[in-house]
């Protein structure tokens, strides 16, 4: 049997494995990386403090003071918070400095695996796992809410990100994957009917001998179950989450082509830092977090705390079941912020631009919109929506007003990718903003060799039928069988 470096599993040397084999695979760079030069700002007639007004002015025009509904459940924008929180952690740059992107280490993994989730595995990441008989189960629960996440002494969520924890919804979508872990490894352990097809889908598409060689026999369980739930993330990432807000034929394209070329970086600054920042336009004002509750306010809805037994919410609230109530929507994805987002309370210091002298209001740094852009200018220097426009030969949105009558020729590239949902994609990203979105996914799925994408006649497993998506199918499967889970009491911390 192969040997394993310390801090790995077997699994993970498996895709290791993979990743460098033959075929189209590549290696997944561990830092991000730019599709176009850099394009810093050019002060012509105009100072930076203008530049910096401009688009406060621009941001201004954004504010909705309403929730409005588009295509999506309201769940799928934690879905794609979530998504976000799987594949890209920058802890390095800082609003206000200017960064190569290339030097910024992606602290995720940039692939679909859930190590959000399953951290490096029972072994490297023992800390997140249970002991004895249960040392392959996440640690989940707590004895005064067993459907929050286990906690230390400090109400600091035991969880392979942190930040899935920064409000109540995005932290029930990390609960529902750990409480699917836990019930399927219940099932494989007691011989349970299901133990059979998640043996067989585990085993799609991966060589017997490539299994054999670097599976621990004591793991086989584990990673049997960690795949079976890969599996089914990938396929409700790229079926359900993107369908959600991006056009079909930005998805379809990127799948049969490489529009950047096959060499470009996995994970781009032009998508971290501006296009996949279009789930922010999708947030609602406030949500139920069950039929019968009153709406919350979005502020109100923050984690990192130990959460209540009333701050647990109906997933039929989020994602449509077949039986369910009408869920609430997402925003359509445009031009518009929910006005809270204008005023982040957990902002308190104001930005300091040392690069060029100027500093930020503490109102200014607590506008969401008006950092994206700033941060899309002065930290990244990233290309405009009309330079990716003219690259990819997609139809081009006009320069708005606000930024028009003081000159400027180009438009912010989060901006404009939001221009192009509401003008040309009825509410969903399309254009430049949608070809970046989709092509990173689609590289994602295409350059490992382990995902969902290699197994065309993969279909959803039957125990999540009947439901009107994949996502809302588990949800309805875990809701039906997280009584079965093998002494859940044991593996409540905090």
């Amino acid at each position: 049997m192969a040997g394993t470096p310390h801090g790995l599993t077997r699994f993970d040397q498996l895709m290791k494995t993979c990743l460098h084999g033959d075929g189209p695979a590549r290696p997944f760079a561990q830092t991000l990386g730019r599709l176009m030069p850099p394009n810093p700002v050019h002060i012509a007639n105009i100072s930076h403090a203008d530049v910096i007004q401009a688009l406060d002015d621009l941001s201004q025009t954004m504010r909705a003071t309403s929730n409005a509904d588009g295509p999506a459940d309201a769940g799928m924008t934690f879905l794609g918070q979530f998504v976000d929180h799987d594949i890209t952690l920058d802890a390095t740059s800082a609003l206000g400095t200017r960064i190569d992107p290339a030097t910024i280490p992606n602290v995720r993994t940039p692939s679909l695996d859930l190590d959000c989730v399953y951290g490096a595995g029972p072994e490297a990441s023992n800390i997140l796992y249970g002991e004895g008989e249960q040392e392959q189960f996440l640690m989940f629960g707590r004895q005064a809410n067993p459907l929050d996440l286990a906690r230390t002494c400090a109400g600091k969520a035991l969880i392979g990100d942190p930040r899935n924890d920064e409000n109540i919804i995005v932290a029930q979508v990390q609960g529902l994957f750990i409480q699917l872990h836990n019930i399927l490894m219940s099932k494989v352990k007691e011989g349970d009917g299901a133990a059979a097809d998640i043996k067989a889908c585990a085993h799609d598409g991966i060589p017997k001998h490539v299994w054999h060689d670097h599976v621990k026999p004591k793991l086989e369980s584990f990673e049997e179950v960690r795949r079976f739930i890969r599996l089914h993330y990938q396929w409700i990432v790229w079926h359900e989450l993107l369908p959600a807000f991006v056009d079909r034929d930005c998805l379809d394209q990127a799948l049969n082509d490489h529009l950047f070329g096959w060499d470009a970086p996995v994970m781009p600054v032009e998508f971290s830092g501006a296009c996949y920042r279009f789930g922010h336009a999708t947030t609602q004002f406030e949500y139920k977090l069950t039929e019968a509750s009153a709406p919350l306010g979005l502020f109100n809805i923050m984690g990192f705390g130990a959460r209540p037994p009333e701050g647990n919410l109906s997933m039929d609230m989020f994602f449509a079941h077949s039986h369910g109530p009408d869920p609430q929507k997402a925003r359509p994805v445009g031009p518009k912020l929910g006005e809270p987002l204008f005023a982040l309370p957990f902002v308190h210091d104001p930005i300091e631009l040392a690069d060029i002298g100027e500093t930020l209001t503490v109102a200014q740094s607590q506008n969401l919109a008006l950092r994206n852009m700033v941060r899309d200018r002065y930290t990244y220097q990233l290309a405009s929506g009309q330079h990716v426009a003219a690259r990819l030969g997609t139809p081009t949105v006009p320069v708005p007003d606000v930024l028009a009558h003081k000159g400027f020729k180009k438009t912010p590239l989060w901006f404009y990718a939001l221009q192009e949902a509401e003008i040309h994609g009825h509410g969903k990203l399309t254009g430049a903003g949608g070809a970046i979105v989709a092509t990173v996914f689609a590289n994602l799925l295409k350059r490992d060799p382990t995902t969902v994408l290699h197994i065309p006649h993969f279909k959803p497993w039957g125990g999540f039928g009947g439901q009107p998506s994949c996502i809302a199918g588990i949800a309805a499967y875990v809701a039906e069988h997280r009584s079965h889970i093998l002494h859940p009491e044991k593996l409540m911390c905090g």
